[in-house]
């Protein structure tokens, strides 16, 4: 959805689920990986909202779901077209939205006819009649809204994945509307605002991109010069290009190929801060790659389980950091909200907090003056944390940050009991907020977005349309822009470009004094510091980021338009003919990728049967490096069960409660104890990822600094899940795993 619509996140938020009539969840178990947020969905119900579940696995979600259905892992595409080809087929599609706010629908209907109802059944093995009771159920509430998480974007075509819910949502009038969307549930409380800050490998901040004119402008922003910062790169085209992703450094480090991705260089050092490096595939290549490195710094308040899983005998080191209660700050939640955090305690013992940690690398590398040169009197005296977040508000406008002020979030989180929490909305002297401010925030006067691409509220409160984010006009010549106007517009524009500098006068009707004209000459509303384009439209009723139709088909990309295509290790070979993987890669994140080579490579599932699921447990968080460190969490959920359906379990000679070998399509095995379930199909099997302190079968305790091994230990999954990584992002593809099982 972030490559179609605007960018990640919830386009609505937890409480307006309760808006709902109908909760439709694909590709994530809300009742364990965001608990608080399955509160909002079991309050809908109690609403009279129907739940459904779309899930390999039988999950705690899906228990408290009215429809559910058990879906092939990787075929989530064609599950969704065989929706969508029905829903036109019997005209329950939205005509008018389609019309007015969508471009491209030809295209999906061109595509969904090929996806029949017996296709859908033979490709997804969900049955027929299911798939049409749930279309039925989905399409004739209005409004329904739609979640998914992890088991959608951790495939080869998670991203694919991702559009399809968008596809769905805009044929059925469902987005932008107060209890539709699509919701992607992120985990952590600031998976958000660490996206938002840009932890990525392809753009600056606030999603700007590596341009020469992003570079520039925040290089104005950070009063450093341009040419400076050129000279930080080995050469000045490195500045321009996609780094090495959290998924592929590890190739930088092991194969010599992919130097010449990176200027001629291998990677040799690694410095990691507050990333579960065993939460990505593949963890015996995380594990060769660290062991190879040159030098290796893991930041974390616990021992990074890889830290322990790499046997490292020299130039590893671990710096203790603070938690999040010795330090303060903001965090943006999954609704796109910000909170500020108040420190509670001084870092206790040896720690340091991240931003320390850094001003001190900073100070030994030589660029400490340049790096808090925006900040407080450019001088070094500063107010940390206050100073750096209206450093990164004013400078971040792409998401309209600039509203968002230390000032009014502190107010708020003083006072959070005055915002209602099912609207967001403020009362008393916090009328005409939303809690979090919800971006786009566009000024300090700007109320917040609770609601993305809601067209039926005025822009200052949080009305909006789609993002004009490419071109006004398609190549066939067809217009872009929406054929229908924001609530409130004043100057009688419909549809309309991002606002510029060059349009500004002719799209709102006022004139610029020559002062103003010539702040923002050559700008946009994405880079005027200024804030007088946005202000100008905000008075006209006009969106600064435009009011432009959403794409269904993107020309530029190797599927125009989402396509099924079979998991790089198909549990079914004999449909890889007709919908294989892509070409492979050569430098995808810096790294040669493949594809069809691995695809091919062999009949993988003569070898490896089974498909294996991996989740989380609700009372282990992530990698479970923070809760198996707590002894009562630890009691609740010692160690890893692998889930077997009894009938293969009694197949393959085993009793319930058995020990297990699990091989993998890597070379490597893991051992864990079974669980007889019916909560999986016959031929799948399931366990958490959470795990670590045994690698193959074998203890690494040992290797944990003394008196910090984890209570709760066990084999990770990660060891054994497949290769493969999506085609545009490079997220693993840990959802569509082979393997084989057999008594230990």
């Amino acid at each position: 959805m972030a490559n179609t619509l605007g960018y990640g996140g919830m386009t609505n938020h937890l409480g307006d689920i309760q808006n709902s009539k109908c909760v439709f969840i694909i590709g994530a178990n809300p009742a364990v990986a965001h608990p608080v947020g399955m509160v909002h969905i079991l309050r809908a119900k109690e609403l009279g909202a129907k739940i459904i579940s779309v899930d390999p696995h039988y999950s705690r979600t899906a228990t408290k779901a009215d429809l559910y259905a058990r879906i092939r892992p990787g075929t989530d595409i064609a599950f969704m077209y065989g929706m969508i080809r029905y829903i036109i087929k019997n005209n329950l599609h939205d005509k008018e939205y389609i019309k007015n706010r969508v471009y491209g629908f030809e295209e999906t209907i061109k595509e969904a006819e090929h996806y029949t109802p017996e296709v859908v059944e033979d490709i997804t093995g969900v049955p027929a009649k299911l798939m049409i009771e749930i279309t039925e159920t989905m399409a004739r509430a209005k409004p329904a809204t739609l979640i998914y998480n992890q088991g959608l974007t951790q495939h080869s075509v998670g991203t694919g994945n991702t559009r399809q819910t968008a596809i769905l949502q805009l044929l059925l009038g469902n987005l932008g509307k107060p209890g539709g969307g699509c919701n992607i549930l992120r985990g952590h409380d600031n998976v958000q605002g660490a996206s938002d800050m840009s932890n990525l490998a392809h753009s600056l901040p606030g999603y700007y991109g590596l341009s020469e004119g992003a570079w520039k402008y925040f290089c104005n922003n950070w009063k450093v010069d341009y040419k400076w910062m050129q000279s930080r790169f080995k050469t000045p085209e490195m500045l321009h290009k996609t780094g090495y992703s959290v998924a592929t450094w590890r190739f930088g480090v092991l194969e010599e190929k992919n130097a010449k991705n990176n200027s001629g260089t291998m990677i040799r050092g690694m410095m990691n801060i507050g990333s579960g490096l065993s939460s990505i595939s593949l963890t015996d290549v995380t594990k060769k790659a660290m062991e190879k490195l040159e030098l290796c710094v893991i930041v974390d308040p616990y021992v990074n389980d890889m830290a322990a899983i790499a046997d490292m005998k020299n130039d590893l080191f671990m710096l203790p950091a603070a938690s999040q209660i010795e330090t303060s700050g903001t965090v943006t939640a999954t609704n796109r909200a910000t909170q500020w955090r108040n420190q509670v305690i001084e870092p206790m013992y040896e720690c340091k907090t991240d931003h320390e940690i850094l001003f001190e690398l900073a100070k030994r590398i030589g660029f400490y003056d340049e790096m808090v040169r925006a900040m407080g009197d450019g001088k070094g005296n500063f107010k940390w944390p206050e100073d750096a977040t209206r450093e990164y508000t004013q400078a971040i406008r792409s998401i309209g940050l600039q509203g968002v002020t230390p000032e009014r979030l502190k107010a708020q989180s003083d006072n959070w009991h005055m915002f209602d929490t099912k609207t967001l909305r403020g009362k008393g002297p916090f009328k005409g907020e939303y809690f979090g401010l919800p971006w786009p925030c566009w000024s300090e006067k700007h109320t917040g977005t609770p609601i993305l691409y809601n067209i039926d509220a005025p822009v200052m409160e949080g009305g909006m349309g789609f993002r004009t984010r490419w071109t006004p006009t398609a190549p066939n010549g067809e217009s872009l822009l929406s054929e229908v106007a924001l609530e409130g517009t004043k100057s009688g524009v419909k549809g309309h470009d991002h606002i510029t500098a060059a349009n500004i006068e002719a799209l709102t009707g006022v004139k610029l004094t020559d002062k103003e004209k010539e702040i923002v000459k050559g700008k946009t509303w994405s880079t005027d510091t200024s804030n007088i384009l946005v202000d100008k439209a905000l008075a006209a009723g006009l969106c600064p980021f435009g009011n432009g139709k959403a794409r269904t088909h993107v020309w530029e990309w190797i599927d125009q338009v989402p396509k099924h295509r079979e998991p790089l290790h198909s549990p079914r070979p004999d449909l890889i003919a007709k919908y294989p993987t892509y070409k492979d890669k050569e430098n995808h994140y810096r790294a040669f990728i493949q594809y069809e080579s691995r695809q091919n490579e062999k009949v993988w599932a003569k070898e490896f049967p089974m498909q294996l699921l991996t989740g989380r447990l609700v009372s282990h968080l992530g990698t479970g490096t923070e809760s198996r460190a707590a002894i009562y969490l630890a009691e609740i959920a010692p160690e890893p069960l692998l889930e077997i359906h009894p009938d293969k379990g009694l197949e393959l000679g085993l009793r319930d409660g058995d020990m297990v070998w699990i091989y993998g399509t890597n070379g490597l095995r893991i051992k864990v104890k079974s669980k007889f379930s019916l909560r999986v199909g016959y031929d799948t099997a399931s366990m958490p990822y959470t795990f670590s302190g045994v690698f193959q079968g074998e203890s690494i305790v040992g290797r944990y600094p003394k008196g910090l091994e984890p209570y709760a230990l066990g084999e990770g999954s990660n060891t054994i899940i497949s290769y493969g990584f999506d085609i545009v992002t490079t997220t693993p593809e840990t959802k569509c795993t082979l393997c084989r099982i057999e008594k230990a």
